[in-house]
């Protein structure tokens, strides 16, 4: 009876830790996969039109397009002269009506520009807007924060088409007047950006990289065939099977070298395709590969928790009440000091929860707010 009873508990047990490790596979599996499928391995280029991208690249000199800096940013502050070497700036893409979104955002992470002993900075970067009143309270803001970047030139009727041309002003702001910053954030005012855990992997890293090129990498996505939907790509316009690998929006990073390289190669990129997409798209005929990292949560929002947090590089859909929740319970940027179990333990919990979130019936999550 004991050795039937031992038998039985050794049963029991195997059960139990195949359920455990089955759980975690399901639930950290994919990041796992992604980690070690979706690393950027040295490139050869041997390209032409690669090295054509990355030669002009280099040759790109854009001192006479300050003359008529006036015109294309109607507001314009430059918060990175008196830093000769600053480490992160965060360019944050805002609408001029977005106010109490920027505001949440000032009194949380972005008010910051010293992490870990190194110069980081944030900017809002907006279009025009076709209100006095909202053109007004924006020159105000400038005034008072010396935060706000704006520009002219977008075409109000095609918000895809407007969004790609503020990206692509927002890369042209970063060379005319911040070239000195190693690393650049193309964010939203949405998203809440851990600078001190981002920060602390920068430093991590053994030598200053160019080509890095780094978020939550998409893979093997296929393009829009069906002309009834978003996005819609025929055939004739872009035959490949698949889109480039791409770091999913609303928050990714790009060193200097990259964001010229960039720059360049979007000179003559117009596809209806959104703009996370046409950076990796402009990535790729420049020779430069994406680097996964799964503590960028890409487009998702991750259900609230502290360490969890603290450990992640940035969440989506974040709204102004729970940036300032956030922003408290990491110690105002000092970060939330989680021990290994404590971290691991909120990953489990939060992923768990946001996976439980994509399920409709159970979508009732009102802490975004």
């Amino acid at each position: 009876m004991k050795i039937c009873a031992f038998r039985l508990q050794t049963h029991q047990w195997c059960f139990l830790l195949c359920n455990v490790i089955l759980f975690h596979a399901l639930l950290f599996g994919g990041d796992i996969v992604e980690e070690f499928l979706l690393q950027s391995s040295p490139a050869a280029y041997t390209d032409r039109f690669v090295l054509e991208v990355r030669e002009r690249a280099r040759k790109l000199d854009l001192t006479e397009a300050r003359v008529n800096n006036s015109q294309l940013y109607p507001i314009n502050t430059e918060p990175c002269l008196h830093h000769q070497d600053l480490l992160i700036l965060t360019v944050v893409l805002s609408s001029p009506g977005n106010l109490s979104q920027r505001e949440a955002v000032r009194k949380s992470w972005a008010n910051q520009t010293s992490v870990h002993r190194v110069a980081v900075r944030t900017l809002f970067f907006t279009g025009p807007s076709p209100l006095g009143a909202e053109q007004d309270i924006m020159r105000e803001e400038s005034v008072r924060y010396g935060d706000i970047v704006q520009f002219e030139g977008v075409s109000r009727g095609d918000w895809q088409r407007g969004h790609w041309e503020q990206v692509k002003m927002s890369l042209r702001w970063i060379l005319l007047f911040c070239p000195q910053a190693r690393f650049i954030v193309l964010s939203e005012d949405s998203v809440y950006l851990n600078l001190p855990a981002l920060t602390t992997y920068l430093l991590g890293l053994r030598t200053n990289p160019d080509d890095l090129y780094l978020g939550r990498v998409i893979h093997k996505a296929a393009p829009e065939r069906n002309p009834d939907k978003s996005y819609y790509l025929p055939y004739q316009v872009y035959p490949d099977k698949y889109l480039p690998d791409y770091c999913s929006g609303p928050a990714f990073l790009l060193s200097q070298d990259v964001v010229r390289k960039v720059y360049v190669a979007a000179e003559d990129v117009s596809l209806p395709l959104p703009s996370d997409v046409l950076i990796g798209l402009c990535a790729r005929r420049a020779g430069v590969v994406a680097t996964h990292s799964a503590r960028f949560s890409g487009d998702r929002h991750i259900r609230y928790n502290p360490c969890c947090y603290d450990f992640l590089f940035s969440s989506a859909g974040m709204g102004a009440g729970l940036m300032g929740v956030a922003w408290q319970d990491l110690g105002a940027g000092k970060g939330r000091g989680c021990g290994m179990l404590e971290t691991y333990y909120s990953l489990v919990v939060c992923k768990a929860m946001t996976y439980l979130d994509k399920l409709s019936f159970l979508n009732n999550d009102n802490t975004q707010g």
